[in-house]
């Protein structure tokens, strides 16, 4: 990967309007245990530590959008713990709306540190990403239930991304929105947060959902990403049933929930990745179908019904292009 790729300008021109505006995030800066920018309730009554993470990815807002609504509600637990994290502070605040993807990361992807290899690596350079991850460590690790809001680079239905693990998707079916909901593998790149610890662990009572919103900056992703943090928080039981009633009140009722399984997230291997055609995700392709080619290689859909999860409109080696998934009963 360039020096110009790996920091914050990706170079991608930017398509889309630009509708949202990310909120000053600078009052929460003091966080309430040590940590800036993360803050955590105590109900003082027996529950889970629930969390909420928003801008992992600097040019998301969406996520900052809702937690600043949250604390300007002044949101309590009724029992357990909450968390409301603002987590890359530094790309949020390198924010330009006349370059509004530049900002994703200061030094490299946030969501691909998470494994202990890279977390505990002496030798590794200090990034800020990597800076930021370890200041956060100890706070996640107490951390039982965790909602990790995002958004896509290009117009989507919102989806969950459901991690690895069974339990996953059974805590996305709880939320009940959105309704499109995928498991699947991560990254070759490296490991998502969504996946750290006890989050993709089978044995461990923790879980994780991340939200993926619409595109970045649409203003639907905040709608969206504002009704799920709603919804996990009412199906969490970290607070009353009725939160945010006056504001979901104009929601219209979720669809019917589908699932979707991952069966490869096509990691690109050459300096020369082109898709077919111009896919915009959740593309429905027969079994056998050209999606693109990496160098010489031909990416074909393997399954009877293939659908297209998130084609990445940063095709650089060792990045994933797109996963290609299939419907599953859920």
């Amino acid at each position: 990967m360039t020096e110009a790729r790996k920091g914050s300008a990706t170079g991608l021109p930017n398509p889309f309007p630009v509708e949202l505006t990310p909120p000053n995030i600078t009052p929460y800066a003091a966080g309430t245990h040590g940590i800036p920018y993360v803050w955590t309730f105590d109900s003082g009554q027996p529950g889970p530590h629930v969390a909420l993470t928003a801008i992992v990815h600097g040019n998301e807002p969406c996520g900052a959008l809702t937690l600043d609504w949250l604390m300007r509600q002044g949101v309590r637990p009724v029992r357990g713990k909450l968390s409301l994290a603002f987590v890359n502070v530094a790309a949020h605040e390198a924010f330009d709306p006349a370059v509004p993807d530049a900002s994703r990361w200061i030094d490299e992807d946030f969501n691909r540190l998470w494994s202990p290899a890279v977390l505990d690596d002496p030798d590794r350079p200090l990034t800020e990403e990597l800076r930021r991850a370890r200041e956060i460590r100890p706070w996640l690790d107490t951390v039982d239930l965790l909602l990790d809001i995002h958004s896509m680079q290009t117009p989507s239905a919102p989806l969950t991304i459901a991690g690895l693990r069974p339990k996953g998707r059974e805590l996305a079916r709880n939320v009940g929105y959105p309704d499109l909901v995928i498991n699947d593998h991560g990254h070759a790149e490296g490991m998502r947060m969504r996946d750290y610890g006890g989050f993709s662990d089978p044995a461990s009572p923790r879980n994780a959902m991340l939200v993926e919103c619409g595109q970045h900056w649409e203003a639907a992703a905040e709608g969206a990403a504002m009704e799920t943090a709603i919804r996990f928080l009412r199906a969490t039981g970290a607070t009353a049933p009725d939160l945010g009633a006056d504001w979901m009140a104009s929601r219209p009722a979720p669809a019917p929930m589908q699932f979707f399984q991952v069966s490869r997230a096509v990691t690109i291997q050459t300096d020369d990745f082109r898709f077919a055609q111009d896919w915009s995700g959740l593309d429905v392709l027969p079994e056998g179908a050209l999606i693109g080619h990496d160098g010489t290689t031909e990416i074909r859909a393997p399954h009877p019904v293939t659908v297209l999860i998130m084609p990445s409109r940063r095709l650089w080696r060792g990045k994933t292009a797109v996963r290609l998934a299939e419907p599953v009963d859920g």
